[in-house]
C-alpha cells in the first residue's frame, strides 16, 4: 500500500505574536464597537507566534491584487525548492522518481500552476503528472493526501509528491472590518509543506483507505469573494461548530473498515481552532493529548491552512512515530463545509528505491480507472444523523 512519508516544513522568517497582534488590533481598530469582543476571540486562539513572508508593516499596506500575486509567485519560487528537496530526501527517492505532483494553494493564482515551474526547474521528468488544487481551501492539505493515495492506489510503484503553499497573510484586506475577518487577522500563517507518498516502501502512514465529506448548505460559511483588491475572506460565525456534522463521517468511515474512531492511536487533523479540536474530541470521546501535534501547530504557526496537516504529521514524525502497526486517522477540514479523511496504519520499512520499469509511467492512460481500492463516498445526511 502507498506510504505518506516525513514531510519537510518551512515557515518564513517574519513573525508576529499574539501581544502585538493584540496591540496592533487595539491600534488599528480602536473606534471599533466589537473591539472587545475581538481581542478575546484572538487571545482565545491558542495562537502564541505566526511567520509572515513580509514584515509586518508591509502585510498592513495593500499594494493592490496585481503586487501582491507577484509577490505569491515570487515567494513560491524562492520557498518551495528547500521543502521539496528534503522531503524528497526524507522518501528516499529523487525528482526522477515522481510520477504526480499535487500542489494545493488558496492564497495566491499562477497559470501554468507552479507544477510547471517546478517540472522545468527542479529536475522532475518532464511526463510527470500534474493536479493543482486551488479552491478547497484548508481542507485541500487532506484532498492532497487522498488524491495521491488514489493515484500510487491505481498505479502500483508510482510515487506521488505533495506540495502545499501557503501566504495567508496575502490576503490581508484593510477594509475588511467584520469580526469574523478581524479574528481571521490573529488567526492565519504562512507556511510551505511537502511530503511524498511512496507506491512501495519508506517510513510513516501506510494509506488504507480515504473519503470525504460535504455538510449540506453550507458553502457560505468558509468563503472568498474576490474583488478588484483580492480575495476576501469569509468566515460564519457557525464553523466552529461544525465538528457535530462531520464527526459522524470520521466514525462512518472508520466503522466500514472495522475500526473505531475514537480508539485509535494517533490523530493528524486540521486545527482551525482550539474549539474545532474540543468539539472533534468530544464527540469522538478521544482525550485532548491525542490532538498536540495539531494544537502545536496551532499555537507556534497558527492556522497555516493546507499545510497544518502537514506540520501536524511532521511532528508525530519528531516525536519518533508510534509503534509499527499503530493506526490513525487524517482530516482536513475546509470550505464546503468540506472534510477530507484517511485512514492509515504506521509503518517501518527501508527506503530502497525499487528498480523503475522502463516504459514507465508513458503507458499510464489519462484517466483513472473507476474500481479503485478506496471509498469514493460517504453515507448521506439521513444516514450519518441516524
Amino acid at each position: 500500500m502507498p506510504v505518506l512519508c516525513r514531510p519537510a516544513v518551512a515557515v518564513p522568517e517574519h513573525t508576529i505574536t499574539r501581544q502585538e497582534t493584540l496591540d496592533l488590533a487595539r491600534t488599528l481598530h480602536a473606534g471599533h464597537e466589537s473591539l472587545p469582543l475581538v481581542l478575546r476571540l484572538i487571545a482565545n486562539t491558542g495562537v502564541a507566534k505566526r511567520h509572515l513572508v513580509q514584515p509586518i508593516e508591509d502585510t498592513l499596506a495593500h499594494p493592490g491584487f496585481e503586487a501582491r500575486n507577484v509577490r505569491y509567485e515570487a515567494e513560491a519560487k524562492a520557498r518551495v525548492p528547500a521543502v521539496v528537496t528534503e522531503a524528497l530526501r526524507n522518501a528516499g527517492l529523487a525528482a526522477r522518481d515522481i510520477d504526480l505532483i499535487v500542489y494545493v494553494s488558496c492564497t495566491g493564482f499562477m497559470m501554468p500552476s507552479l507544477t510547471a515551474w517546478m517540472i522545468n526547474t527542479l529536475g522532475f521528468r518532464s511526463d510527470t503528472r500534474q493536479l493543482p488544487i486551488a479552491q478547497l481551501g484548508c481542507a485541500a492539505g487532506g484532498a492532497a493526501i487522498n488524491r495521491a493515495h488514489d493515484f500510487c492506489a491505481a498505479y502500483p510503484g508510482a510515487n506521488a509528491l505533495i506540495v502545499a503553499c501557503e501566504f495567508c497573510s496575502l490576503c490581508y484586506q484593510p477594509t475588511d472590518l467584520g469580526v469574523g475577518n478581524l479574528l481571521s487577522n490573529g488567526l492565519f500563517g504562512d507556511a510551505v509543506a511537502a511530503a511524498v507518498v511512496r507506491g512501495s516502501g519508506g517510513t510513516g502512514i501506510r494509506l488504507e483507505a480515504n473519503g470525504c465529506h460535504l455538510v449540506p448548505d453550507t458553502e457560505d460559511w468558509i468563503a472568498y469573494q474576490v474583488r478588484d483588491t483580492g480575495f476576501h475572506f469569509k468566515l460564519d460565525k457557525r464553523v466552529p461548530g461544525t465538528m457535530e456534522q462531520l464527526a459522524p463521517a470520521l466514525v462512518d468511515l472508520a466503522a466500514r473498515h472495522g475500526r473505531d474512531a475514537g480508539r485509535q492511536d494517533f490523530y493528524i487533523v486540521h486545527a482551525g481552532g482550539p474549539r474545532i479540536l474540543d468539539d472533534l474530541g468530544t464527540h469522538l470521546g478521544v482525550a485532548p493529548e491525542l490532538f498536540r501535534f495539531s494544537r502545536a501547530t496551532l499555537t507556534e504557526y497558527g492556522n497555516i491552512a493546507s499545510a497544518v496537516v502537514l506540520d501536524a504529521l511532521r511532528r508525530l514524525f519528531d516525536e519518533g512515530g508510534p509503534e509499527p502497526g499503530a493506526t490513525g486517522i487524517l482530516a482536513g477540514f475546509g470550505p464546503g463545509i468540506t472534510a477530507e479523511i484517511s485512514l492509515g496504519s504506521w509503518t517501518v520499512t527501508g527506503a530502497v528505491v525499487p528498480p523503475r520499469h522502463e516504459t514507465f509511467p508513458h503507458d499510464i492512460p489519462d484517466l483513472l480507472p473507476s474500481d479503485l481500492p478506496f471509498d469514493s463516498a460517504l453515507p448521506t445526511t439521513a444516514a450519518v444523523a441516524s
